[in-house]
């Protein structure tokens, strides 16, 4: 929502304790996102059928639908019985200040679902990705995941500034890949007490993303790969560029791509999502990626991931 005023103009020192305020707002946007979602549907634009696994609620039924049409695989998504979908409400005023809540709600129910099942009707899992949700979901998952020998990538993101060291520490021991941003990159070293060396000694491969710098690829015992930003037509809403990022390059590891493409195409994702408002609006203008990573990396890098593209988004 947007208030066209400034909060700070309706605040009073002496009053804080027994606040009371009401903001009219004078626009209001919906708009589809949660990591899970975000990944999943840039998967599925881009050709593939992810299997989403987490817990919405009852209003989810116009999501579930959206997602997939666009190529998601929403059957292992728990309803929950009694609470609605997670959500976040934020209200920006005129100097871009910001008062936001976030409801968990069903999110909570996520710890209660076990992988096996979602194995046992879709066949052998290739990878799962284990993104911010319930605290207790994501440790019970990964856990899950090392007992069934299933391969993993941790991807933390705003959860590893709530859970501690033991939490993070157990979040990304033994996963295959490691996704973080430069912040996070730091802030998992900080809580864990693991340097960058130990890291890279408990995961396969740590992939950390730059903003504006691009990204670096570090695999064990390989030469770091580091792949630039496709640079952006427009910028109009920075909101959902790493979820996107992670839909390209998890898309490419899916095609059996080289990391440094999968890193190539999830640059391109990314951009795209750059360009437009909203972390899903970006389907419709979703076309020339080739050209476009062609301009950037190379005919030989374009012509590899383009040819594992849809028709329509080559």
């Amino acid at each position: 929502m947007t208030f066209q005023g400034r909060f700070a103009d309706s605040l009073i020192a002496e009053q804080l304790e027994q606040v009371s305020l009401s903001f009219l707002a004078s626009g209001l946007e919906i708009r589809r996102g949660g990591v899970g979602g975000n990944i999943s549907f840039g998967m599925g634009v881009l050709g593939l059928r992810p299997v989403l696994v987490g817990a919405a609620g009852p209003d989810f039924a116009d999501y579930r639908s959206w997602l997939e049409r666009h190529g998601v695989d929403c059957e292992s998504v728990h309803i929950s019985d009694s609470a609605h979908t997670a959500r976040f409400v934020c209200t920006t005023d005129a100097v871009l200040a910001q008062i936001a809540t976030f409801y968990p709600g069903a999110m909570s129910e996520a710890r209660d679902l076990e992988l096996a099942p979602v194995a046992q009707r879709v066949g052998e899992l290739e990878l799962v990705l284990i993104g911010p949700d319930d605290p207790e979901a994501m440790l019970r998952h990964t856990d899950e995941c090392r007992e069934r020998g299933i391969p993993f990538a941790a991807d933390p993101s705003q959860q590893m500034a709530f859970m501690d060291g033991p939490a993070i520490r157990r979040l990304i021991d033994g996963a295959t890949y490691l996704f973080t941003n430069e912040y996070e990159s730091h802030l998992a070293e900080q809580k864990t007490g693991w340097d960058a060396a130990e890291i890279a000694e408990r995961v396969q491969t740590r992939v950390i993303t730059r903003g504006a710098e691009g990204c670096t690829v570090f695999t064990r015992g390989e030469e770091p790969i580091s792949v630039g930003v496709v640079p952006a037509r427009t910028v109009a809403d920075p909101t959902g560029v790493g979820d996107a990022f992670r839909a390209g390059f998890l898309a490419a590891l899916g095609w059996g791509l080289e990391l440094r493409q999968c890193a190539q195409l999830g640059a391109v994702m990314a951009t795209h999502v750059v360009e437009t408002v909203g972390t899903q609006e970006y389907a419709e203008n979703l076309t020339g990626l080739r050209a476009r990573l062609a301009e950037v990396y190379g005919d030989a890098d374009a012509d590899a991931i383009a040819a594992h593209l849809p028709e329509s988004r080559v």
